[in-house]
């Protein structure tokens, strides 16, 4: 039974898995190797519980118990006691498995383990833990508190014991399921960042200026957000590590990341977290830069 529930990495993603956790009554540990990402987290949780409490999605009430709810930590100690733990940092195998390896010794031997990653082999990540049959998939969709979907990914070891546990932890959250095999990418990100790279090629090719692709798409596919702007969103290095993932893992041309998104991540240009992607985020409005 799952009763408390670490998260590693306080980021975007990091912070609304713990969000969606405290509302749900579990008692959350979110660790950071940043006390700054720690702080910030939580005055964003309390800040977007404030707003769905506003819209009537939450009572007002159920924010400062859910709050109080979530210890924050920058090390790995605190994990000792929890009955699952999701680990949540950047879109780096490397990282992710270093984490893994370092997380492992201290958590008890029935405590079940996922990764919120977006592309990476779920059988590979699992192989640097020492519980593989205990270890899944489990990607959320940003943001986290507003998204319905996760999708839930068995690795080759994964047991149907940990399967049933994640789906039906997954399902108290409020989230609707979606399968999906391990493969590169999974399903959403198979099929949306190819098309988020295509709209960079056509900006790359002078096919379409930012302005004009992400209009088009907007109001010519009825899209909420057009593909650049969502892609300043989700985050560049994200958008690129995903697209390396699709190409290494396929061997498919159709997935080569575009030159131009890999010059503006080499830039440091990686969307709204930094200030500048493919808009400029410096004034009141967004200003595009191509």
């Amino acid at each position: 039974m799952v009763e408390k529930i670490g998260v590693i990495g306080a980021g975007q993603m990091g912070h609304g898995i713990a969000h969606i956790c405290a509302l749900a009554g579990y008692d959350v540990v979110l660790s950071d190797i940043s006390e700054d990402a720690l702080q910030q987290a939580r005055t964003l949780m309390e800040r977007n519980m404030s707003r769905q409490a506003k819209r009537g999605m939450i009572e007002e009430g159920a924010i400062a118990p859910a709050l109080a709810r979530i210890e924050t930590t920058t090390g790995f100690d605190a994990f000792a006691d929890c009955d699952f733990v999701i680990e949540s940092a950047t879109e780096n195998e490397e990282v992710k498995r270093d984490i893994l390896k370092q997380l492992c010794p201290v958590l008890k031997p029935e405590a079940l383990l996922a990764s919120n990653t977006s592309s990476i082999s779920i059988t590979r990540l699992a192989a640097a833990t020492d519980r593989p049959e205990k270890f899944m998939g489990m990607h959320f969709m940003n943001p986290v508190p507003l998204m319905t979907l996760v999708e839930l990914i068995r690795g080759l070891a994964t047991s149907d014991d940990t399967h049933g546990k994640v789906r039906g932890l997954a399902e108290k959250l409020g989230k609707t399921i979606a399968l999906a095999e391990d493969f590169p990418a999974f399903i959403v990100n198979r099929i949306l960042l190819p098309m988020i790279n295509e709209a960079v090629y056509t900006l790359y090719e002078g096919v379409g200026t930012v302005d004009s692709i992400d209009t088009a798409m907007k109001l010519g596919a009825n899209h909420p957000m057009g593909p650049l702007e969502l892609a300043d969103f989700i985050g560049l290095d994200t958008c690129l590590a995903i697209m390396s993932v699709l190409y290494d893992g396929l061997a498919d041309s159709k997935y080569r990341p575009c030159p131009l998104l890999v010059k503006y991540v080499e830039a440091g240009w990686v969307g709204k977290k930094s200030g500048r992607g493919f808009y400029d985020y410096s004034g009141d409005t967004p200003v595009p830069t191509r």
